[in-house]
């Protein structure tokens, strides 16, 4: 089939493989079949290798959702009665965590930071001090609404020092940049197909310590569909998820992985790092202005300041770059209008470039000045 190739600058769902797409033209299945869930238990072994988990000590468990519903699940099922988690906040992915815990009515602790900075690993330590019943630390590896990379190792140590567990969302970093969830003092992560595996939305993950998930059986219930235990539960007893999972997208990450594999993450992790060298010195070419220090900056997104010219519309300049193959995404910072240029996906330094000279001809086309 000869399908069009798009570039997809957005934090995810990224840019694909024709064989990742195909993957999913398969005859018909039950997902109750022996062969589907003998597909599943391969897919959640392969996905502790991406975290580099031990089997022995953590195991995957799979959910039908957007990566949202990992924080859903991660934050309403891993708190023990009468207990706090404590929400290293600086953006709006973990303030998403802050909105589940306010929803579920949850003890937390909203530990705000500048969006612009790492979290002050100072402060931290002594919310802990301060707040002896606080069961749960949550943090973003990757704050992918600025781009910001978190000290998700320090904050976990501190974590683990103070008798909590250590929940890190991982969605937009993991198989992107190096990770280890035991090196990295992370208890839980969390991600979704279409992001660094480069599959399909559809379909999200999440690893963890198995001694916690089955520890948490006895913690309340706070949702049903949503739910750490039971979800482990069930594949544990049946191999299968416990509701319908997407079919098609499982088949896709299933061949995504394997992709995965053959390139290597050593070569994958530096393929993204070019990419990001790609799109900052486009940038500076142009003249334009990002907002977060590269010091601190994941490699993978760079969220990107507005002209300050009254012919700039982000609108007209994103739908000139659509309508010739290439997608850029709002920013996600409330005090500052940005645009994000992210390095995710199946693109090479050379898509980036041939963006460029679009985004150029769109400055000239509306006589934007930078």
């Amino acid at each position: 089939m000869n399908i069009k190739r798009n570039v997809l600058l957005n934090p995810g769902p990224a840019t694909t493989t024709d064989t990742v797409k195909m993957a999913q033209v398969v005859p018909d299945i039950c997902p109750r079949e022996k062969e589907f869930a003998g597909l599943m238990k391969g897919l959640r072994s392969d996905l502790l290798k991406v975290a580099h988990a031990p089997e022995d000590q953590y195991t995957s468990v799979l959910f039908c959702g957007s990566g949202t519903i990992n924080i859903d699940i991660c934050v309403n099922s891993l708190v023990p009665e009468g207990k706090k988690i404590l929400v290293v906040n600086n953006g709006a992915y973990n303030s998403r965590a802050v909105e589940v815990c306010q929803m579920y009515h949850i003890p937390h602790i909203d530990l705000r930071f500048s969006v612009f900075e790492q979290p002050d690993l100072g402060e931290i330590e002594k919310a802990l001090i301060a707040n002896p019943d606080v069961a749960v630390v949550y943090c973003c590896h990757h704050e992918t609404g600025t781009g910001v990379l978190n000290p998700i190792r320090e904050i976990g140590a501190l974590a683990h020092q103070y008798g909590a567990i250590f929940i890190s969302d991982t969605t937009s970093s993991l198989g992107m940049i190096p990770f280890d969830i035991v090196k990295d003092n992370v208890d839980f992560c969390m991600a979704s197909a279409q992001k660094g595996l480069m599959a399909m939305s559809g379909l999200s993950f999440i690893i963890g310590k198995t001694d916690i998930i089955k520890a948490s059986k006895d913690y309340p219930t706070r949702s049903y569909y949503c739910n750490l235990y039971l979800q482990y539960e069930y594949f544990e007893k049946t191999g299968e998820m416990h509701f319908t999972p997407p079919v098609q997208t499982i088949y896709a990450t299933i061949q995504a992985l394997k992709e995965y594999f053959e390139v290597g993450e050593d070569a994958k992790f530096a393929r993204h790092r070019a990419v990001y060298e790609a799109i900052h010195k486009g940038l500076d070419e142009l003249g334009f202005e990002t907002v977060i220090d590269p010091k601190i900056e994941s490699g993978l997104v760079v969220s990107v300041k507005y002209p300050d010219d009254p012919n700039w519309s982000f609108e007209k300049v994103h739908d000139y770059c659509y309508e010739r193959g290439f997608t850029i995404y709002p920013g996600k910072i409330s005090t500052t209008n940005t645009f994000r240029l992210c390095s995710l996906g199946t693109i090479v330094p050379k898509d980036v470039e041939d963006f460029f000279v679009v985004l150029k001809d769109a400055l000239q086309h509306y006589s934007i000045q930078l």
